[in-house]
């Protein structure tokens, strides 16, 4: 029989009579304010389980089972959630964290699709190769992220701090990164013949000082009003992209095609091996 305790008063809210929760069915259970600190819980099922509150630092919930949970406020720091699953194809019953903490837990091969990770703490985490489509990173704080080969398609990343991050080779399709920090975030690919991909993305008014995008696939990006100042550009595949008003002041242009870039308004006359088609007008 294991005895589930509250975190702060030390009272039993659940017992299971089981020997260990690997792989135990906690489906749908009460478990607000638990305390699951290094508990391993590998493969455990808490589909749509209440842990609003609950201290999971430090866990084991390697393949774990979490559709429809509810973790709102609650503690994952240093977790490993490798290859868990949160995620669902609809976004009927997503799993909600909103404002848990995930600083430097694991993620890695997640199955992440529309849950909701607005204001988390996800600085110094790793998402690589997870599965992030459609998934809410409202105003999450991600300094430091490592996420290689990320699936962000349609994500919504408003406001969030990813400066610093790590999204090489990772596919950021149709993103909505409005306002977003991505100040010396890496999205130069790994692979020579590789590219990390942000077509049709929104980076409006987005702070990317200093980011490292040589050789993106940037295609129908919008830029607009959003800080480039110092950005490697050099050979993205920038094709119907919208820098109107964007600070361009020691971007490096090299080997960008821009003809068909909307440019009105944005200097490039303090950019770097920006060539541009006599045509363009408005230009400052």
């Amino acid at each position: 029989m294991i005895e589930i305790r509250n975190k702060n008063r030390g009272e039993i809210i659940a017992s299971v009579p089981l020997a260990t929760l690997m792989g135990a069915d906690l489906r749908d259970m009460w478990l607000e304010g638990a305390d699951l600190r290094g508990a391993d819980l590998r493969q455990a099922n808490l589909s749509y389980s209440n842990l609003v509150g609950a201290d999971l630092s430090g866990a084991d919930l390697r393949g774990a089972f979490l559709v429809g949970v509810h973790l709102n406020h609650g503690d994952l720091s240093g977790a490993d959630l490798s290859q868990a699953r949160f995620g669902c194809p609809d976004t009927a019953r997503p799993a909600m964290l909103l404002q848990c903490k995930l600083h430097g837990a694991k993620l890695f091969g997640a199955d992440l699709r529309h849950a909701d990770f607005s204001q988390c703490d996800l600085e110094r985490a790793t998402l690589s190769r997870a599965d992030a489509r459609g998934t809410i990173f409202l105003r999450a704080s991600m300094k430091g992220l490592i996420a290689n080969n990320t699936l962000f398609i349609g994500a919504n990343l408003r406001e969030a701090d990813l400066s610093e991050a790590d999204l090489r080779d990772s596919h950021l399709n149709d993103a909505n990164l409005i306002k977003a920090d991505l100040s010396r975030a890496n999205l130069e690919s790994q692979n020579s013949h590789g590219f990390t991909v942000v077509n049709l993305a929104n980076f409006e008014g987005a702070k990317l000082r200093g980011a490292r995008m040589r050789r993106i696939s940037g295609e129908e990006t919008n830029f607009k009003h959003a800080d480039l100042t110092d950005v490697d550009f050099s050979y993205a595949v920038l094709g119907g992209a919208i820098l109107r008003s964007a600070n361009v002041t020691n971007a490096n242009f090299q080997g960008v095609e821009l003809a068909t870039v909307t440019m009105d308004f944005a200097n490039f006359s303090q950019a770097k091996n920006a060539v541009w088609p006599s045509y363009k007008t408005n230009l400052r």
